[in-house]
C-alpha cells in the first residue's frame, strides 16, 4: 500500500476503534510512516478474497487491543499461505529442458496466486451426483454389476442366494420371498425346523435345507397374482 492507501486504512479504522486516532499534525504523519513501512507489501485488497478492511473489523470484533499494522501484516500473510497451500502448480507451457525458463514460469505462477491476481490451481474433487449416463445404460443392458463369471464362483459362499436366482431364473417361485406361517421365518431367511413339545411349545432351531410346504404354496400363490395383474 501507499501513503495514500494507508491514510485512507487509518481514516477506516479510526471510525471503527476511535482509540488509533492521532489528532496532532506531527503524530498522525509518524502513524502513517509507521504502517505503511510495515504494510509496504500488503495489497489494500485483490480479486479473489482480500480487503484490508475487512482484516481490520475481524480484529475490532474479537480482539480488546487497538489494532497495530504488524496484525494486518499477519493476516494477510496467513492469507497467503493458505492460497498457496490450496494451490496446484499447473504444468508450465516452458520447455522441460530449459531448467531455468521451467522454474521462472513456476514461480510466476505462484506469485500471482499469493498475491491474489489468479484464483489458485486445486485439483478437481469428488462431486456428488448419481453414476453417469453411460454406467446406466451398461447396467440396463447386462441386469447387474457383477459379471456372470464372478457370480458363478460366488454361488458356493451364498448357496441360498444362489437357489433362489436359479427359482426365479426358471420361472418357479420363490418361496423365500415371503413369511412362512409355520415357522414364522422372515421373508429372505431360511425355514427352521419346529417342532411342538409335550407342553405344547415349539422346539427346534436348526436350519431346513428346503422350505415349509405351505411357504411354498403362499410364495406360488402370490406369483399367480402377480401375472394376473
Amino acid at each position: 500500500m501507499d501513503p495514500r492507501e494507508v491514510a485512507a486504512v487509518l481514516a477506516y479504522t479510526g471510525r471503527l476503534d476511535p482509540r488509533t486516532i492521532r489528532t496532532g499534525t506531527g503524530e498522525a504523519r509518524d502513524q502513517i510512516a509507521q504502517w505503511q513501512e510495515l504494510l509496504d507489501d500488503v495489497p489494500f485488497a485483490t480479486d479473489h478474497g482480500w480487503d484490508v478492511r475487512e482484516a481490520i473489523r475481524a480484529h475490532v470484533l474479537v480482539s480488546p487491543y487497538p489494532i497495530l499494522p504488524v496484525d494486518v501484516a499477519r493476516r494477510w500473510r496467513a492469507h497467503r499461505r493458505d492460497r498457496l497451500d490450496r494451490h496446484t502448480d499447473p504444468t508450465p507451457a516452458a520447455d522441460p529442458d530449459d531448467p531455468a525458463a521451467w522454474r521462472a514460469e513456476l514461480l510466476r505462477a505462484r506469485n500471482a496466486v499469493a498475491v491474489g491476481v489468479v484464483a489458485p490451481s486445486t485439483h478437481r474433487q469428488i462431486t456428488g451426483g448419481g453414476p453417469p449416463r453411460d454406467i446406466e445404460e451398461r447396467l440396463r443392458t447386462i441386469g447387474s454389476c457383477i459379471p456372470l463369471a464372478v457370480r458363478a464362483e460366488l454361488t458356493r459362499y451364498r448357496p441360498t442366494r444362489a437357489a433362489r436366482e436359479a427359482a426365479v431364473a426358471r420361472g418357479v417361485p420363490d418361496a423365500l420371498s415371503v413369511r412362512c406361517e409355520w415357522c414364522h421365518a422372515p421373508a429372505g431367511a431360511l425355514c427352521r425346523q419346529r417342532r411342538a413339545g409335550p407342553d405344547g411349545t415349539a422346539r427346534g432351531n436348526a436350519v431346513r435345507t428346503t422350505p415349509h410346504p405351505s411357504r411354498i404354496d403362499l410364495a406360488t400363490a402370490q406369483m399367480g397374482r402377480q401375472r394376473a395383474a
